[in-house]
């Protein structure tokens, strides 16, 4: 369920971490000043700073700045209100964190030179982190459908290693999760997963990110009747990591028969989703299936929700 944030807790979230789980690292970073270029407007040179001991940002571009309810603001175009929703939509894999942890296996040797404000792949392995499967268990994610397509990492970011569940990409870069995180290394791009053999399958199925397409498949193999609507002939699964992928992924979707879109119901997701309706009858909505809930993630934890209330209802009426 979604948590209620005030702005005192929000502006208390690190401004470098939520940029950073934006995709924006700094160019420079002197004392406690952090370098970008702007995530609010195009420009070639950095002038937005953050001062990270004081937890606040400029944009000398525009001579605006202040907190990260401020930021917030600006940056989605929306209202308090609408950001605080955002921002608590989901307390169980929230994007940025008050303390973010750094805590990881002891004994490990530092394998490679960290670039300031650049994630650094430290290590992968089969995912058995007792923290990261009870983090899968609290988005509703079963081990082994996760242990199919992700990998349990150690990254480093600013000289604090961190453990997390990775999400290859096609250029070799991973989306990066855990309870307090939510970024990528670079290269960031989306990831298409073939499930058929033919060169084209007759349907694409699209999400946004890769926990949704994990719940789709969660729900796809435990309640299957709830995707009834959906014609499952050999679908194939891009995963975008980013909307800002969808454009620049239009042919790729259009090489198919059935394009089944599964974005978010956001404001973003859902101009998108319109966008492409637009474009081709080929496209189809299918974020209905889920219109009252933020995602399928989001819907896929409300569903498990009831059935334990209706088995605890059920066993005292025993």
């Amino acid at each position: 369920m979604s948590k209620e944030l005030s702005c005192g807790q929000v502006n208390q979230f690190d401004l470098v971490y939520l940029l950073e789980s934006l995709g924006h690292r700094p160019v420079k970073i002197k004392g406690n000043d952090y370098w970008y270029l702007s995530p609010l407007r195009e420009e070639n040179t950095a002038s937005f700073k953050v001062n990270r001991r004081m937890n606040v940002w400029y944009d000398h571009g525009t001579g605006k700045g202040g907190k990260l309810v401020d930021f917030g603001i600006s940056y989605w175009n929306c209202t308090v209100k609408e950001l605080l929703a955002k921002l608590g939509a989901d307390t169980e894999g929230r994007t940025v964190s008050f303390h973010p942890p750094s805590s990881v296996p002891a004994g490990e040797k530092k394998e490679v030179l960290n670039e300031v404000g650049k994630i650094i792949i430290v290590r992968d392995s089969e995912l058995k982190s007792p923290v990261l499967l009870k983090y899968l268990k609290s988005r509703q994610i079963p081990a082994d459908i996760a242990r199919q397509y992700c990998r349990e990492m150690v990254f480093e970011l600013y000289e604090k290693r961190q453990l997390a569940i990775g999400f290859k990409n096609e250029g070799g870069g991973y989306e990066l999760r855990n309870q307090f995180f939510k970024g990528s290394s670079s290269p960031k791009e989306p990831r298409l997963i073939k499930n058929g053999e033919q060169n084209v399958s007759n349907e694409l199925t699209v999400f946004e990110g890769f926990f949704s397409f994990l719940s789709f498949l969660t729900i796809q193999n435990y309640r299957p009747g709830l995707l009834a609507r959906f014609q499952h002939t050999q679908t194939d699964f891009l995963i975008l990591n980013s909307l800002s992928f969808f454009d620049k992924s239009k042919g790729l979707m259009q090489k198919y028969p059935a394009i089944n879109l599964c974005l978010d119901r956001d404001k973003a997701g859902i101009d998108c989703t319109q966008k492409a309706l637009g474009w081709s009858d080929k496209f189809m909505d299918k974020s209905q299936l889920y219109e009252k809930h933020k995602d399928l993630n989001e819907w896929l934890k409300v569903l498990n929700s009831q059935d334990q209330k209706v088995t605890v209802r059920k066993g005292r009426s025993l």
